[in-house]
């Protein structure tokens, strides 16, 4: 009798099969997948799979998963992991997933603030890009290749080794990595003097559902748009990004001016709304605020930070002219490198410049378990309006709840909306993020703080856009609405989430997700669905 492809697999597979903890009968695909991957990968398939009972399969399961929301003994587990080192590794997991009915989830850096990249709710396989990670930087054309499982940090340690005055308009935390970031947009330090990170993308690698290897050419406009803030895992696999390197000056300005609410902090912050965004495009400008304690007594903590390219007189005298009242002085400011003003806005300023190259160091701008939200801020609140925002953060639940409003203006007020899947730009004053996290002594108190923002978001309403109310793709919120659990909706359900992303270019997206995807294999919860 001629032998079954089962007994023809080499000695590693007939392992993983028959140690599997879970019943084979409960996930009759799996023997089939594996033994599809090993159709092509041959020998190497040690090297790049991870299974349930593989002994390193919990610490490549948890080694970049950065909300620990998402890291419990009840969240559902990828039946494989798959870590490719070469690009066919990559064609052959997207065609067994494929022929085999698993969904597949595709993670870079594992900062998507709902897990997507890393969970689902249907059997599923991780194609883990941590090993694409190389950066090419070009000096003389001030141009780069960065591949997407390589983080931030390793992009900017790259362009800091080679240049002082070359840089990237990306974001402060080092850890987050480039393919989910660029894929959602991506803000930082630059964004009112070159836009977003996605603005400044001019090329990339991608794989699409056939296993095609396409560039910008050959993938054609309309694809090369939609991979360009659209959402990670919707359209396909981006292997690598050319991108613009933009010039900075050698030295750049930093400063952070802390006032309470008795030291005239309501009436700043208010004022703060019609400065920021008028502000020249060299700065950005910040302000967060939170609930602290001072003198045994409870108050909000304002911080006005804010990024200068140039140098401190310089910046003193556009403050001068265009914020006054902040009276910002020289002993407020600090010089520094582009580089440096990285670890000053992680708040890693003490440590070596190495640590942007710790790939598994903890940020300490999120709490280990934290729920995030974001707003767009079209017109100024109110005075009154910030005095009733005050008391929600003196509630008992938002002892760790933070606000930070970030100004737009400059460059993004210059570019259309209709320029990326990214819509919000111009008649934006600036966008507040609101976070509320917990450490893990605290998980019994996990849905009191989850509660907390999502009632502070509804008060919220009257004050940030609406018709849609605008959110943002890299800060995701299942709470706005979701697909199925199956990545699958229809287009009335799919507009509720789909606008507040996109608004207008949510139907381009669908147009050209059902062209180069109409099957819709690449899918998750906040997906771009196909039209039927």
């Amino acid at each position: 009798m001629k032998a079954s492809r089962y007994f023809s697999m080499p000695l590693f597979l007939l392992i993983l099969l028959i140690s599997c903890p879970w019943p084979i009968s409960a996930n009759p695909h799996l023997n089939n997948f594996l033994g599809c991957l090993d159709s092509f990968y041959s020998n190497d398939i040690s090297k790049v799979i991870y299974t349930q009972n593989n002994a390193s399969y919990s610490s490549v399961v948890n080694a970049t998963i950065q909300n620990l929301r998402f890291s419990t003994p009840t969240t559902p587990k990828p039946l494989v992991i798959v870590t490719p080192l070469q690009t066919s590794h990559i064609q052959a997991t997207i065609r067994c997933s494929r022929t085999n009915g698993l969904n597949l989830r595709i993670r870079s850096g594992g900062h998507d603030f709902e897990g997507l990249s890393y969970v689902s709710q249907v059997p599923f396989v991780v194609l883990d890009l941590t090993n694409f990670r190389s950066v090419k930087i070009d000096v003389k054309n001030k141009v780069a290749w960065v591949q997407s499982g390589a983080i931030l940090g390793e992009f900017y340690s790259e362009i800091a080794k080679r240049s002082r005055t070359l840089a990237f308009p990306a974001g402060i935390c080092h850890t987050v990595g480039v393919g989910g970031y660029l894929s959602g947009g991506g803000y930082g330090l630059l964004l009112r003097k070159y836009g977003l990170a996605v603005d400044n993308v001019i090329d990339a690698v991608f794989i699409d559902v056939n296993g095609r290897i396409l560039k910008r050419k050959s993938m054609g406009e309309d694809l090369f748009w939609a991979i360009r803030g659209g959402g990670g895992g919707s359209f396909g696999v981006v292997l690598s990004w050319k991108v613009k390197l933009v010039s900075v000056p050698s030295t750049v300005t930093v400063f952070t001016i802390r006032k309470t609410l008795e030291e005239n902090a309501t009436n700043l912050v208010h004022q703060w709304q019609s400065v920021g965004h008028k502000l020249p495009g060299d700065i950005f400008s910040a302000v967060t605020m939170r609930k602290v304690n001072r003198n045994g007594k409870p108050t909000i903590l304002v911080a006005f930070s804010s990024f200068f390219l140039g140098e401190t007189n310089a910046l003193i005298t556009l403050m001068k002219a265009g914020f006054p009242e902040l009276g910002l002085k020289k002993e407020h400011c600090t010089e520094m490198s582009w580089i440096e003003s990285i670890l000053y806005f992680g708040q890693i300023q003490n440590k070596s410049i190495d640590v942007l190259l710790d790939r598994s160091y903890k940020s300490p701008l999120n709490a280990p378990s934290f729920k995030t939200k974001l707003d767009y801020v079209k017109n100024p609140i109110p005075k009154a309006g910030f005095e009733k925002i005050w008391s929600k953060l003196y509630e008992e639940d938002a002892e760790t709840a933070a606000m930070a409003f970030i100004a737009y203006g400059g460059k993004m007020a210059e570019i259309p909306e209709s320029a990326t899947p990214f819509p919000h730009r111009d008649g934006n004053l600036y966008h507040i993020a609101y976070t509320v996290g917990w450490d893990g002594e605290e998980n019994t108190k996990s849905q009191r703080y989850m509660n907390w923002i999502r009632k502070f978001y509804s008060f919220m309403t009257p004050f940030v856009s609406k018709s849609p109310r605008g959110a943002y793709v890299n800060y995701r919120d299942d709470d706005i609405g979701t697909n199925n659990k199956k990545g699958e909706t229809s287009y009335a359900k799919a507009s509720v989430w789909g606008r507040k992303y996109f608004k207008n270019n949510f139907d381009k997206l669908i147009y050209i997700k059902t062209k180069v995807d109409p099957h819709n294999f690449f899918k998750h919860e906040q997906s771009i669905p196909v039209s039927v």
